[in-house]
């Protein structure tokens, strides 16, 4: 079994607070200055609202509890998303504030070598620091743009960040306390429970041979500073180019196995349809003979420089700059149409990075008087790119298709 969670430090199960600056008036829409996405369903549109987490910038709520707060679009002006205006997720309401001073990481399983427990400083202390910058994606990002439309939270654009993260190698950990050959998985837990005993605990794991890559981490800082509270204070697990629900907030115990995992948030949870999208990294052990867990992010953009039905001057230069990103096979070109996808031109690349951050993009253009469409499609190192129309599956997963922006230039 995991072992059982540390519940430190709570401030009891009332311990999740909305901020002052919370509770802001509905917004209806992108045309009327609203900060959610157009295509998602009206009811999540008419009742978004902006507000402020304690140490966040106001975000656009979408569940309180669990809490679920999506970064606006403003935010992606920059290759790095700050820390405040990062995106919240948790499938779990109760979420208590961890004391680190009493914190332990507790290693063990039946595929290794002994148990072993860890202080922060321990980690700090006893392996090698790295750094990498990684986009941290939801698995249901857009999924409020899927059509037909399908149950979850209803995220739009924003359900994702970029950031710096900086800690240890969790191979380097788990070779401390040693790794059976027999090791098919490594499971982990973390801080946040359901309110009743009756909620599936949020227990993950990943293959053997992932946790045994150098770009998966153990983070203990972000962006330069210790983890937020909201993002996984004071240890969350970093896996990088895989959608977010591995990434483990607020750890406590990581667990060796040698048979697969089960439970809820395994199985059926986070589930695709085998063969509906190419997947280059398999979770073969969790397999089935009709589904596969989601595994890396699939390629993807979006423009930031301007909203859906954006007034733009005819007849004059018009930048436009966004973002694109994979599950880490590394940005290979982006192209711009402006005539209704007829016609595809070459967007200029930004700063890379590495491979698996965020790439900006630039394109110049000068737009027609009247209505004017943007389409932005972004394609990887291995040639992988983006559909005109998302592939549906039940769960809204992988939502990646063609961005199609609509301007008015006068």
């Amino acid at each position: 079994m995991l072992y059982r969670r540390q519940v430190l430090g709570a401030a009891g199960r009332g311990a999740l607070m909305v901020g002052a600056a919370g509770l802001l008036r509905p917004r209806l829409g992108w045309a009327e200055g609203a900060p959610v996405s157009p295509g998602v369903p009206s009811g999540t549109a008419a009742s978004a609202v902006l507000d402020a987490l304690p140490g966040k910038k106001p975000l656009i709520k979408l569940s309180y509890r669990p809490p679920n707060y999506e970064t606006p679009l403003q935010y992606f002006g920059d290759v790095i998303t700050p820390n405040d205006a990062f995106f919240v997720r948790y499938h779990l309401s109760y979420i208590p504030e961890v004391d680190v001073n009493t914190w332990r990481l507790k290693v063990g399983g039946d595929a290794a070598e002994k148990a072993m427990e860890f202080t922060l400083a321990d980690l700090q202390g006893g392996f090698e620091q790295v750094e990498l910058v990684a986009v941290n994606q939801c698995s249901g990002n857009r999924r409020g743009l899927s059509n037909p439309h399908v149950q979850g939270v209803e995220w739009g654009y924003g359900a994702m960040g970029n950031a710096r993260w900086k800690g240890v190698r969790l191979k380097d950990v788990l070779e401390k306390a040693g790794v059976k050959k027999e090791a098919i998985e490594v499971a982990y837990d973390g801080a946040d429970s359901g309110v009743t005993d009756k909620t599936p605990d949020f227990v993950k794991s990943i293959p053997a041979w992932r946790a045994l890559d150098e770009n998966t981490l153990l983070a203990w800082e972000m962006n330069g500073e210790p983890l937020p509270h909201w993002n996984g204070y004071p240890l969350r697990l970093v896996v990088a180019g895989w959608t977010g629900t591995y990434w483990m907030k607020h750890l406590t115990s990581i667990e060796v196995r040698s048979q697969p995992l089960g439970g809820f948030w395994m199985n059926p949870a986070y589930r695709l349809p085998k063969g509906k999208f190419p997947l280059v990294d398999r979770f073969v052990s969790q397999e089935t003979e009709t589904n596969t867990p989601i595994t890396e992010m699939v390629v993807n953009s979006l423009i930031t420089s301007l909203a859906e039905g954006a007034q733009v001057a005819a007849g004059q230069a018009l930048e436009v700059k966004g973002l694109a990103w994979d599950g880490g096979r590394g940005i290979q070109t982006v192209e711009v149409s402006t005539d209704g996808g007829q016609s595809w031109r070459l967007a200029a690349l930004g700063e890379d990075l590495g491979r698996y951050s965020f790439r900006p993009w630039s394109f110049r253009f000068t737009p027609a008087a009247g209505a004017q469409s943007v389409m932005v499609k972004a394609t990887n190192a291995i040639g992988a790119s983006q559909p005109l129309q998302a592939l549906f599956n039940g769960a809204g997963y992988h939502h990646n298709a063609v961005q199609v922006l609509n301007l008015q230039a006068a």
